[in-house]
C-alpha cells in the first residue's frame, strides 16, 4: 500500500511538473520523487535510454547526491557528445554551481538550443533509447504556411 501511495504520488508530480513547465528545478525534483518511489526501476530506465550497463548505473547513482543527478550526468553527456566519465569529472569540480555551469564547462553555449533546453527542463526519461528535446529552431525547409505561393 505504501509503494502504491508514492507510485501514485510520484505520477502526480511529474504530470504537474511537465504541465506546469517549472523548468529544469521542476522537472529534477519530480525525477526525484520518481526514482525513491521505486530504485531499480528508475536505475533500468537510465540505462536503457542511455544506452548504459547497470552496473554503471548504480555507480553514478551511489556517486553524485540525488538520484536526478545521475540522469543529468547521463543527459549531459548525451547533449554535449562526451563520455559520462567527463560529465562526473566535471560535476565533482563544480558542485553546488548548478547545471548550467556544469553544461558551460562541458561545451554547451548559453544561447544554444541544448542550454534552452537545460533551462526549460525539456527532457523525458521513459526508458526509450534515443530520446532527445525537440532542439530544432524551427527553420526548416517544410511545407507549412507561406511556402510555395
Amino acid at each position: 500500500m505504501k509503494r502504491f501511495l508514492l507510485a501514485a504520488l510520484a505520477v502526480l508530480a511529474f504530470s504537474g511538473a511537465a504541465v506546469g513547465g517549472g523548468g529544469l528545478d521542476s522537472f529534477l525534483s519530480s525525477l526525484n520523487v520518481q526514482a525513491r518511489a521505486d530504485l531499480s526501476g528508475f536505475s533500468g530506465r537510465l540505462s536503457a535510454q542511455f544506452g548504459i550497463p547497470g552496473a554503471q548505473v548504480s555507480a553514478v547513482i551511489g556517486s553524485v547526491k540525488d538520484p536526478a543527478d545521475a540522469f543529468m550526468v547521463y543527459q549531459l553527456g548525451q547533449m554535449a557528445n562526451v563520455p559520462p566519465e567527463r560529465v562526473m569529472q566535471v560535476y565533482q569540480s563544480k558542485k553546488g554551481k548548478g547545471w548550467g555551469v556544469i553544461a558551460q564547462s562541458l561545451g554547451i553555449k548559453p544561447g544554444s538550443p541544448e542550454f534552452h533546453a537545460l533551462k526549460r527542463g525539456d527532457f523525458v526519461l521513459n526508458g526509450q533509447p534515443g530520446n532527445q528535446p525537440d532542439q530544432g529552431n524551427g527553420r526548416g525547409k517544410g511545407k507549412g504556411k507561406g511556402h510555395n505561393k
